[in-house]
């Protein structure tokens, strides 16, 4: 097969590329082949069309395994995107309120803030002031605790209630499960 390769770091040495004089090499079924100088390696992966790719370059010797470069590249991109797939990135919602907000309306807060701490979402809870209500903040302040003890079975507080201009907020994020 013979890839020439460019150097970069992240990709294993390949063919001529490997600057060792020794290696361990295994074959493509999997089998060992002992501890083959470098070049004779290079050769047996040329007979049978097939790379020479540097697996492991901690080892003493470096462990290099005869297989289909491009095949291998290819393997390694599908599982990449794969596990790229599973992940989630936590995304900022916002809860708004004031804080002479009735009972239902913080009943509906609350359930909100939990389908989004179930998505594994963070949630910032904000309560804000208009005119002179920037004197309670103190009421404020109480109802976001209330809110952080109603959510502690799913969440926990990542940053305290704080005053911000003319609103007050408070950050939370998902519970780890264990």
């Amino acid at each position: 097969m013979r890839i020439e390769q460019k150097n970069n770091r992240n990709q294993p040495q390949i063919n001529n590329n490997i600057r060792v004089s020794k290696v361990r090499a295994i074959d493509s079924d999997g089998s060992q082949l002992g501890i083959l100088e470098t070049r004779d390696a290079v050769r047996m992966a040329e007979e049978k069309d097939l790379d020479l790719v540097m697996v492991s370059d901690k080892a003493d010797p470096p462990v290099c395994k005869i297989m289909d470069y491009g095949k291998y590249k290819y393997e390694q991109g599908k599982k990449e995107k794969e596990a790229k797939k599973k992940q989630h990135n936590a995304e900022v919602k916002e809860v708004k309120m004031r804080y002479k907000i009735e009972e239902h309306d913080y009943q509906v807060r609350i359930n909100q803030a939990k389908r989004f701490f179930e998505d594994g979402d963070k949630v910032k809870a904000t309560i804000t002031f208009r005119g002179r209500e920037s004197q309670h903040t103190n009421l404020a302040e109480e109802l976001l605790k209330r809110m952080a003890q109603d959510l502690e079975d799913v969440a926990e507080v990542q940053q305290a209630p704080k005053r911000e201009g003319r609103s007050m907020m408070m950050l939370l994020s998902p519970k780890t499960k264990k």
